[in-house]
């Protein structure tokens, strides 16, 4: 049985992934393709957020190979005949204990090491690449405003890099406005960074105090763009990109750090937990539910609709004591309620899969005939 879970949960888990996966990546290609990065960067990008997306659904595909095998055990009458030999209930929930456990530390090693790593590197290129001057600016065919008061326009960029036909109008003075034609221009690193050198161009000074306009003629005019494009320097860190161990043993530090009370310290660090025991407790709540069905040659499709409601109720339970927690860091226990929850339910419906209140059926028949 362990061996079928682990196949089922292996399949589930790589079509959720390839489902969530697609959605994430139309997203960032939409906005970096849009912006003018590179494939490179979107398939960057795209495999960072891969180990958030594995967290995201590998306790619904726990769910989904628990729900899919106690099914299928059911239809070929293996369990009814299992059952029979005296398997209890209690011991047939050993396999998916054990296949719970094991999703659990694999949730654990993407909520404790993978994910924060990831979002991390993620947010560090987020902010290196906001500062992209080729990304911003060379991009032909498209009015562009990398900046306050500032209009870039390329006509055409060569394969060797020559941009034609650009036109640049710069409004950042008050008295002032700047704009710049050019059959050809440059892109060249200077030493305190990129430069466009305009090449065979006319520099029109319009004053708006005298309504005067001046026009210059140049060969070539260096412009300094370094200064187009506004960099984001801080990197807003918040409690989901810091290392679990920081989070265990600086709680003051690191919420002094990201600028957050030490009750958002507390709910992240033992939220990273409680992730992991959802794996565990999906499982169990599908096989438990299923295992309550009697036989009927109409399938288990109410167990099935019971048991998503049940996790349904989990994650309610889960939104109810964010904010709690979050905003009190005495109530950092109330972390743990949804798996806690989540137990208790599987428990219960597995004691009502062992009928201990319930008399034999030959036994009622005997009765009724006497």
């Amino acid at each position: 049985m362990l061996s079928q879970l682990m196949v089922l949960f292996g399949f589930f888990a790589l079509v959720l992934v390839a489902v969530y996966w697609v959605n994430r990546a139309v997203v960032l290609f939409d906005r970096l393709i849009a912006d003018g990065h590179s494939a490179g960067v979107f398939l960057e990008f795209t495999a960072l957020s891969l180990p958030g997306v594995i967290m995201l659904v590998l306790p619904m595909a726990s769910f989904a190979a628990a729900v899919y095998v106690t099914n299928r055990l059911m239809g070929d009458s293996e369990l009814t005949v299992v059952q029979a030999t005296g398997y209890s209930p209690w011991r047939l929930a050993r396999p998916v204990l054990l296949f719970g456990v094991i999703v659990a530390l694999m949730m654990s090693a993407l909520t404790h090491f993978l994910v924060p790593a990831s979002v991390s590197q993620l947010k560090e290129r987020e902010v290196e690449i906001s500062g992209s001057v080729t990304a911003q600016l060379l991009r032909e065919g498209a009015f562009l405003h990398p900046g306050p008061g500032v209009t870039f326009f390329i006509r055409d960029i060569t394969p060797e890099g020559e941009l034609r036909d650009v036109y640049l109008s710069d409004r950042r003075q008050d008295d002032r406005e700047v704009t710049y034609t050019a059959e050809r221009a440059y892109v060249v690193q200077g030493e305190n960074g990129p430069r466009l050198v305009m090449v065979s161009g006319l520099a029109q000074t319009l004053r708006l105090e005298t309504r005067s306009l001046s026009t210059t003629i140049f060969q070539d005019f260096t412009y300094d763009i370094s200064n187009l494009i506004v960099q984001t320097q801080n990197l807003n860190l918040r409690p989901r990109h810091l290392a679990t161990w920081d989070l265990i043993t600086r709680p003051a530090e690191m919420a002094e750090f990201v600028g957050v009370p030490v009750s958002r310290i507390n709910e992240e660090l033992h939220g990273r937990f409680q992730q992991a025991l959802l794996g565990l407790v999906a499982a169990l709540i599908g096989f438990s539910t299923l295992l309550t069905a009697s036989f009927s040659r109409f399938g288990v499709g109410r167990q099935i609709v019971i048991a998503i409601f049940l996790l349904v109720l989990i994650k309610l339970v889960e939104s109810a004591v964010t904010d709690p927690a979050r905003n009190n860091a005495m109530l950092w226990p109330l972390t743990y309620l949804p798996s806690l929850v989540g137990l208790a339910m599987a428990t219960g419906l597995l004691h009502l899969a062992s009928r201990p209140f319930r008399r034999p059926r030959g036994a009622a028949l005997a009765e009724g005939a006497a």
